[in-house]
């Protein structure tokens, strides 16, 4: 099975994706490996297999970060342990940040706790914008410069989505 999520389901790489399009083209999928078509063991078990990639390509696309990071990594672009560059500033401020969340937390402030969460998903939403960007920029050419653009706000993105868990009730730490 191709590492290639988008291959799975025989998708564009790009970073939009039409969630309709990936919903039909994995219920295909599964349905066409689903374990219980197949009384063979060996079969199965390749089934089985097969239906794991399907879902775990599935979870990829299906996440917007996720399928960015994986977009990247098949253009050629650096990983998360290649490059741990951040947006100027962006450091300081998402640990001031932090700082006034575990106040907001450690006081029961909920009002800050609802500021900290909006300034957050706006964040979120932010970084998502100019990746989308980004990647229109790179038009899909592996080795563009875009590329390491890209990872920097991914970088910063995987911050925001931690700090996000963290604002999370029901969220537990590993």
């Amino acid at each position: 099975m191709s590492p290639d999520p988008f291959a799975v389901f025989a998708l564009p790489r790009s970073f939009e994706i039409d969630r309709a399009t990936l919903q039909r083209a994995w219920l295909a999928e599964a349905a066409r490996w689903h374990p219980d078509r197949f009384a063979d063991p060996v079969q199965r078990r390749e089934a089985e297999h097969h239906s794991a990639a399907i879902n775990r390509a599935r979870v990829i696309l299906e996440d917007d970060e996720q399928r960015a990071d994986a977009l990247l990594a098949l253009l050629g672009g650096p990983g998360r342990s290649d490059d741990k560059s951040l947006p100027d500033g962006f450091l300081a401020e998402i640990m001031e940040v932090r700082e006034e969340l575990q106040d907001a937390m450690a006081s029961g402030d909920a009002q800050r706790r609802t500021e900290v969460q909006r300034w957050a998903d706006e964040q979120r939403a932010a970084h998502r914008s100019r990746v989308a960007e980004l990647f229109r920029r790179a038009g899909g050419r592996a080795g563009d410069p875009a590329l390491t653009d890209i990872r920097r706000e991914l970088n910063a993105w995987r911050y925001i989505e931690r700090l996000i868990e963290q604002l999370d009730p029901d969220y537990k730490a590993p």
